[in-house]
């Protein structure tokens, strides 16, 4: 482990100890992982002058790398963001274990007793960019689930990811789980990331958490399977019956409470009829706002830039919005089934049948009614925290939290049954 510039090596070693303290877990009783999680969150407020300090640096490796204002507010870690670690890592410990949850059980003409029982998948890795506070969320999930996780966080917040790292492992050491259950790639080299692809004997799962570049290159070259969290291309559609209020509230804090986040809105739809009265004030109010509006059509007002052809599908992840007036619901629904991502859209009206259709007809991994997209997140949705928003459609679909980190095992009881 001590020599990094061998990376197969320190990433075979990575692996194998992964998997030993996997097969550990997998056993280990809720109330042991329940300390280990209170214990790291105790040590992560300890240590927060520690944290924040460590995430200075990283501050100021990302001003040098020429990082976008939104990509440096995902990378900033003050007393605030420490205290939501503290409170993620809290939630996740109060949770119910998943691990032995019988999903299911029935008996058969045979004599056989059979139980769906969730299981850990095993060892997880997880590949992420900019945001510190993954490690915290994803050791947390992965250790509540029984699963042992190798963690590759992004160079930039290579600092803070070590900080937040080393209170995980003091919460292990405390419940006396083994130290290994939570590792850190100990190098920014981009080498570890292609040997993580393809530990196909140690890692049994691999969720990337970034831009389209990272989520791609994963796709491409990973041997074991993969958990795509993909770009949040997140569409708004004002509906002709929305009610004013409601679309202004949400459609601000949509798109400018956090605009470098995968829910922060990206398109605003809005249908023709009004969309020189109700979409010309939304315009309006975002561009008092201070986001640029990417517009065309009755949307386009003074203030305006006119939207290009690569407007549409694309995640901006800073104060930009595209936006453009649309026919009906069915032409917003084409809209977003051409241009979307598979991970978030909303509807803002009051008419129950438009709600349904647009439900009905768009298969996005969350669909939202009159809310704010901003609250497409696992914490939101009472997971304590998420590993990412999945947007395939195999096994962990939505946000990813302790439940979806498993798989099931079917337990058979006979009396001395056979088969005829």
């Amino acid at each position: 482990m001590k020599d990094l510039d061998n990376i197969p090596a320190v990433m075979a070693e990575l692996g194998r100890q992964a998997r030993t303290a996997a097969q550990d877990l997998a056993f280990a009783s809720a109330e042991r992982k329940h300390a280990a999680l209170i214990a790291a969150a105790d040590a992560l407020w300890a240590r927060r002058a520690e944290i924040i300090a460590a995430n200075a640096r990283d501050l100021e490796y990302g001003r040098d790398k020429g990082l976008s204002p939104a990509m440096m507010d995902r990378l900033l870690l003050d007393e605030d963001r420490v205290r939501g670690m503290v409170d993620g890592l809290r939630a996740v410990a109060e949770q119910a274990d998943p691990v032995g949850e019988v999903l299911a059980s029935w008996d058969m003409p045979s004599g056989l007793h059979i139980e769906r029982v969730r299981t850990p998948l095993g060892v997880i890795g997880v590949i992420y960019e900019s945001r510190p506070n993954v490690t915290a969320d994803a050791g947390a999930l992965c250790l509540k689930s029984g699963n042992a996780v190798i963690l590759r966080g992004g160079s930039e917040s290579f600092h803070s990811s070590q900080a937040i790292h080393a209170c995980l492992v003091e919460g292990l050491r405390a419940a006396n789980l083994p130290e290994a259950a939570i590792q850190l790639v100990p190098t920014r080299d981009r080498a570890a990331v292609q040997e993580m692809l393809t530990l196909t004997d140690s890692i049994d799962v691999i969720v990337p958490r970034g831009g389209k570049g990272l989520v791609g290159l994963v796709q491409r070259e990973a041997r074991v399977p993969v958990f795509a969290h993909l770009e949040g291309i997140v569409h708004v559609y004002v509906d002709k019956a929305a009610d004013p209020a409601k679309a202004l509230a949400v459609v601000l804090n949509a798109k400018t409470r956090r605009t470098g986040i995968c829910g922060a809105a990206e398109c605003l739809l809005v249908h023709r009829d009004v969309a020189e009265t109700l979409g010309a004030d939304l315009v309006q109010a975002l561009l008092e706002a201070g986001v640029e509006v990417r517009a065309e059509g009755a949307l386009a007002l003074d203030g305006t830039v006119a939207a290009g052809g690569d407007d549409w599908g694309r995640e901006y992840l800073d104060s930009i919005i595209a936006a453009r007036p649309v026919d009906d619901i069915d032409t917003a629904i084409a809209h977003i089934r051409a241009h979307g991502s598979g991970h978030t859209d909303c509807i803002l009206t009051e008419d129950d049948a438009a709600a349904a259709r647009f439900f009905e007809r768009l298969d996005s991994a969350i669909l939202m009614r009159n809310a704010s997209t901003q609250f497409a997140d696992g914490g939101e949705f009472g997971m304590g925290a998420e590993i990412g928003i999945a947007t395939g459609k195999l096994h962990a679909r939505g946000p990813v939290g302790a439940a979806q980190l498993t798989s099931f095992k079917y337990i058979v009881t006979g009396d001395g049954t056979v088969r005829g």
